[in-house]
């Protein structure tokens, strides 16, 4: 890999030669891939990206832990819009705010940033089959794009995952296994079969490589904002992956002159599960907590990566913000009415605490802020209609339909 340096444990240091199979460090901590940015500085500029025709994560292959050799996965993962909101600015009385809408990559959600990742390192490595644990994205975007590589999976699911995210990694041909728990012990389970029978590992806390796989969605940002630098740039966390990976991108970026200065996260976790913001809030090591909330892509009581998540919102001089699942599904509505973007409920929990925090005075009105919806509403439509409620019932008749649309009056 022309661009990579290595890997280096957050926790203790130790440095490791970048192999496709890296896990963690023998300290236990999770490892960062380093790259060598004055290189990248020589090889590659904003003008030459711009240049582009591929519209996927692949584009910036240069910021990519792959060999030069390493064919692209199958699925075009990556490029969502941002949409520049006037509406939903002027619900919030924000000066300007972009909605990232990675709910339309190809399975629904941005994790497919890491299984595209994951899929092109367990073929650098040689693998035919990879597993994972999750509470359901993670899961079903690596089904659909080992799937479309011709990988096998195992895929570990607590017993909550919502019907839909099921039934797509059963589409996809996974082999699902339920398992009667929380998330903790699925994320158990699942390492001790890939343990046993030496599965490709794509549990985002566990491989490094995934988060690699996940900055790619700050790399669009900057790009599609012309590398103009939000004040800042709100999300859902739960595990702590996708904010560390927000993070890794950003600085990467800096770190290789595309960027001039970095922008604060806002770091939006549920009321009834928020582990690694209170521990940043009270600086305290992480401690379970009960996964109360209905954004089940989010209820993670014992977060897998957190030293990556809170060392991305303390460097970034980030804000924790938890909001209830009444909130939530408010954004959910607020979204769709103003933005036509339909998230799922985790997925739409960083605008929630976008929201929260304007109606609290702690965003300035003049600032410009980036929420990134992470999944699709599709994902979740029981809550989506137990919240927007059911549709008129007519039969038939127009009559009946004008006394039902305006009680008679027209």
């Amino acid at each position: 890999m022309k661009y990579v340096t290595g890997a280096r444990c957050v926790k203790c240091g130790r440095r490791y030669d970048a192999v496709p199979d890296l896990t963690t460090c023998e300290c236990g901590g999770i490892l960062d891939i380093e790259y060598d940015y004055e290189l990248i500085r020589h090889d590659v500029n904003k003008d030459a990206l711009s240049e582009r025709r591929l519209c996927s994560m692949w584009r910036y292959r240069e910021f990519l832990p792959v060999e030069d050799d390493t064919p692209e996965p199958p699925l075009r993962v990556g490029w969502s819009p941002l949409y520049d909101s006037a509406r939903l600015c002027g619900e919030l009385g924000l000066k300007k705010l972009y909605v990232k809408d990675d709910g339309l990559n190809p399975t629904a959600s941005l994790k497919d940033r890491a299984s595209s990742m994951a899929v092109a390192k367990a073929c650098e490595a040689g693998q035919d089959t990879i597993a994972c644990s999750s509470t359901g994205n993670a899961a079903s975007s690596l089904a659909g794009n080992a799937a479309a590589a011709g990988l096998k999976t195992y895929i570990f699911v607590p017993e909550r995952a919502p019907k839909g995210k099921v039934a797509q990694l059963l589409t996809f041909g996974a082999r699902v296994i339920s398992v009667q728990g929380n998330y903790e012990e699925t994320f158990e389970l699942s390492k001790a079969a890939i343990d046993e029978y030496g599965w490709y590992n794509r549990n985002a806390a566990i491989n490094p490589y995934l988060s690699e796989g996940k900055k790619t969605v700050a790399l669009e940002i900057m790009e599609q904002l012309g590398w103009e630098v939000p004040d800042f740039i709100a999300i859902s966390v739960g595990d702590g992956c996708t904010i560390a990976g927000l993070w890794k991108g950003l600085k990467d970026l800096k770190g290789a002159s595309f960027i001039d200065r970095l922008p604060r996260l806002i770091s939006v976790q549920a009321a009834g599960c928020y582990p690694i913001n209170r521990a940043v809030r009270d600086n305290t090591p992480i401690e379970p907590m009960e996964e109360n909330t209905i954004a089940d892509s989010i209820a993670v009581g014992v977060p897998r990566n957190p030293d990556k998540a809170m060392a991305a919102i303390r460097e970034s001089d980030g804000i924790t913000v938890e909001v209830t699942d009444r909130e939530i599904m408010e954004a959910q509505s607020l979204l769709g009415v103003t933005a036509g973007v339909f998230g799922e409920p985790a997925g739409v929990t960083g605008t929630a605490g976008v929201k929260k925090l304007c109606n609290e005075g702690v965003l300035d009105k003049n600032c410009t802020v980036v929420s990134v919806v992470t999944g699709n509403g599709l994902k979740d439509v029981d809550n989506a209609i137990r919240f927007a409620g059911e549709p008129i019932k007519c039969m038939n008749d127009l009559e009946e339909l004008k006394g039902k649309l305006f009680g008679g009056d027209r």
